[in-house]
C-alpha cells in the first residue's frame, strides 16, 4: 500500500475500518469475497471525453449502470467512454481492478475530476480499495470529505443517470 494513503488511514482508522480478502476484479467477485462490512458498495469508472483532454472517476453504487451519454451532456464533455488501463495507469497510478476514491493520491495537479452519485455522497460509509484489490475498507462520509481535503479535490455531486 501507498506509504502515504497508510499514514493517512492510520490516523483517520477510527472511521475507516480495513478488510483483507482475496483479489476482486468484479462486483460479482466482490460481493463474492469481500467480507461483510459496513458502508455502501460502489462501482468506480475511469472515463475520458472524446480529444482524452479531460478525465473523470465516476462513482456511483454497485448496482447502477450508467448511462454515459446523458452524464456527458450533465458535465457537459462530448463523447463520454472508459479511458484506457494506460491512461488509468498514467494518471491514478493503479491498474484496472484497483480503482477507488484513494487513487486520487496519484493525481496531484488535479487533472482527474470526481464525480460522486447523490447516493453515494449521501451514504454514511463507503467501500474502497487502498489501492489494490485484496483489501476494502469503509471510508465513513467524514473521512471521505477529509481525504478529499488532502487531496484536494472538490468533488462534483450529481445524480448520475442510469441506463435503462
Amino acid at each position: 500500500m501507498h506509504h502515504t494513503l497508510s499514514r493517512w488511514l492510520a490516523s483517520n482508522a477510527g472511521d475507516c475500518p480495513l478488510v483483507e480478502h482475496r483479489a476482486v476484479h468484479t462486483i460479482p467477485e466482490a460481493l463474492m469475497h469481500v467480507p461483510a462490512m459496513p458502508g455502501l458498495m460502489v462501482k468506480n469508472l475511469f472515463v475520458r471525453d472524446e480529444k482524452g483532454r479531460r478525465h473523470w472517476l465516476v462513482i456511483v453504487p454497485c448496482d447502477k449502470r450508467i448511462d454515459l451519454a446523458a452524464l456527458g451532456r450533465l458535465l457537459p464533455a462530448n463523447k463520454l467512454s472508459m479511458a484506457s488501463p494506460e491512461r488509468l495507469l498514467r494518471h491514478l497510478g493503479i491498474t484496472p481492478g484497483s480503482v477507488s476514491l484513494f487513487a486520487l493520491l496519484h493525481d496531484s495537479t488535479q487533472a482527474v475530476e470526481l464525480v460522486l452519485d447523490q447516493a453515494v455522497w449521501e451514504a454514511e460509509s463507503v467501500q474502497a480499495h487502498p489501492l489494490r484489490n485484496t483489501a476494502t475498507v469503509a471510508l465513513s462520509h467524514g473521512a471521505m470529505v477529509r481525504f478529499l481535503a488532502h487531496t484536494g479535490h472538490v468533488p462534483r455531486i450529481l445524480p448520475i443517470p442510469a441506463a435503462n
